[in-house]
């Protein structure tokens, strides 16, 4: 089915079910009414009746009632993360039309000095990553981030590769993964303050007695209170006693502030993530990327939905705190703060190694996700192979991604062999740097184990390095041509140590005259031959062309051309084989204003 339909399909079920769950809530809101009236009458008809009655009638009411507010909270959940659903399926509907800039961008996790992300754009507004995101949680955006700027080992891909193709027929699931993210988003600041308190030592269960007097002195001011009622204690030892306890349960609280400082308001972000892993423990899977990740929430030690499902009601717990009218009674004749961080801290104890894995585990997931998505978006891409031998790359009909199909001008590759530059000289805005930039970023696409923009591409495994896009830095006081000059120092640097590399330079040396820079390029180009280095080179010096006379096994020439007609420009963006004949700086100076 086209991805259009699909969404489309999809939203005709969920906006039906949308209606359902809305006419239901009217449905309880109105039993709810009817209860309330019913506990009204029931205490006006039966109130000349013994006054067992009247409190069985009522307390049977009370529990209907409280049953209907249950349902009607249950209910509301359904419909918010029902529309949460809609709005992620109409979300896709918008990036089929290239409509993507809603997602977020990554420009945050973009890291310096990268060997690649900055110049193809692998993060900002209209970047790899905003096209391809579809994560929720900050642990799931570092992940993909991850993915897109460090290749999976050699090893990995192809398990990676059978994953996202999985995940590509299970709708339902990565849609309510997704959705349930919307509630609120899981911020790694979260995981660092539950992961300090994990690594603190407890506080409380380690004085012993508290296992005996968290149970005694709750029995003991019960007793005392009964025996008041009941006359057998005066008030005044009453009062004494819970003055005693007053004491007891300030010193208490004083211990628990920190400890719910530390731990307060992650309680909606928490939520979030037990229905999530609950999602993915639910789902049977076969691929063995997702049977590992899917062990490490379901194992021998229970499921870790469960887990963080009673931490977030103890936080909840803990929270009355805050409640001045039920805080008071509750720790005075319960020690109720003391209950709950006794409890938190045996959970701490049997959750001790697992709570960061569980939440890496979801954001890894998150990433697979926002692959699968990329390929359910675009079914006619194809998953590369993976060749043996290096170097090796070869495709056809290549595209940038972010490029609409309808505007998308295709080309193929093939380099087949180390020690081997494609140089691809042209005019100015033919399609140079489009070209290396479609290759970069399907290359990095393949590495992280997604499908790519081509209908066959087939490659080494490899290391992406760059030079393209080259800005100073003031701060720094480095030049363009410095900074250009650091970028090409660190692609020698790997290339002399031997690393399976593969290049993409774009303009080399521009920052200098043109003499120097002429002679730059072609001792540059040498060293990368002679040190059995793969690039692809894009240049308007048609005179670096030439060095394939004497290096004809190494160099291959191609180009992107332009047609000029009645002083327009007209390009095709085709690669094309040779050495490009026509330039078009002179008719652009001229359209300006240049007298030429």
């Amino acid at each position: 089915m086209a991805p259009e339909a699909l969404y489309q399909q999809l939203l005709a079920a969920n906006n039906q079910k949308l209606l359902q769950l809305k006419s239901k809530r009217k449905y309880v809101g109105w039993l709810r009414i009817g209860n309330i009236a019913g506990i009204v009458a029931f205490l006006y008809l039966l109130s000349h009746l013994h006054w067992w009655y009247v409190v069985g009638g009522c307390v049977a009411l009370l529990i209907i009632f409280a049953r209907l507010v249950y349902l009607d909270a249950t209910n509301s959940d359904a419909i918010a993360h029902t529309q949460h659903i809609i709005t992620t399926q109409q979300d896709e509907l918008k990036a089929l039309q290239g409509q993507f800039f809603h997602f977020d961008n990554g420009a945050a996790l973009l890291p310096p000095l990268h060997p690649y992300a900055q110049d193809i754009d692998i993060f900002g507004h209209a970047s790899l990553y905003q096209f391809t995101n579809r994560t929720s949680s900050e642990m799931g955006s570092i992940a993909l981030a991850q993915k897109l700027t460090s290749p999976l080992p050699k090893h990995a891909i192809v398990p990676n590769q059978k994953a996202i193709a999985e995940l590509t027929n299970l709708h339902s699931f990565r849609h309510n993964l997704q959705a349930l993210g919307k509630a609120a988003t899981i911020k790694t600041a979260t995981v660092l303050r539950l992961k300090n308190w994990m690594n603190a030592p407890a506080v409380l269960s380690q004085f012993k007695p508290w296992k005996l007097l968290r149970y005694l002195l709750p029995a003991i001011i019960l007793c005392i209170s009964v025996l008041t009622i009941y006359d057998v204690l005066s008030m005044n030892v009453f009062y004494s006693v819970l003055f005693v306890f007053a004491v007891i349960a300030y010193q208490v609280d004083k211990v628990v502030a920190p400890i719910h400082a530390q731990l307060g308001k992650m309680v909606d972000e928490l939520k979030v993530v037990s229905s999530s892993l609950k999602v993915i423990e639910g789902q049977t899977f076969q691929s063995e990327i997702l049977l590992q990740l899917h062990t490490t929430i379901s194992g021998n030690a229970g499921n870790a939905s469960s887990a963080i499902k009673r931490l977030e009601k103890l936080l909840n717990r803990l929270d009355i705190r805050y409640n001045i009218v039920l805080s008071a009674p509750l720790n005075l004749f319960l020690l109720w703060n003391l209950q709950q961080v006794l409890e938190l801290e045996k959970w701490k104890k049997n959750n001790q190694q697992n709570i960061e894995i569980w939440f890496d585990t979801l954001g890894t997931f998150e990433a697979l996700n926002s692959f699968a998505t990329l390929q359910v978006n675009h079914p006619h891409w194809c998953v590369p192979s993976i060749a043996a031998e290096h170097f090796f790359i070869s495709g056809t009909d290549i595209g940038h991604p972010l490029i609409h199909e309808n505007k998308r001008v295709n080309n193929p590759i093939a380099i087949t062999q180390k020690s081997a530059i494609m140089l691809v000289t042209g005019s100015n805005m033919a399609g140079k740097s489009t070209y290396l930039r479609s290759i970069g970023v399907n290359v990095v696409l393949a590495m992280a184990g997604a499908a790519v923009c081509a209908k066959t591409f087939k490659l080494s495994h490899v290391h992406l390095m760059t030079s393209m896009r080259i800005a100073d830095n003031l701060e720094e006081s480095t030049s363009t041509f410095y900074a250009e000059l650091k970028k090409l120092q660190s692609i020698i640097t790997e290339v002399n140590n031997g690393a399976p590399v593969f290049i993409l330079l774009d303009e080399i040396l521009r920052g200098t005259n043109s003499y120097d820079r002429h002679i730059g390029s072609v001792a540059l180009l040498k060293q990368l031959i002679k040190k059995d280095a793969v690039a692809i080179v894009a240049t308007h010096d048609v005179e670096l062309a030439a060095l394939q006379q004497t290096h004809q096994k190494q160099i291959e020439n191609f180009h992107f051309d332009v047609q000029v007609a009645n002083d327009e420009l007209f390009f095709d963006y085709k690669l094309k084989e040779g050495i490009c004949t026509s330039m078009n700086a002179s008719i652009l100076m001229k359209k300006i204003g240049i007298e030429m």
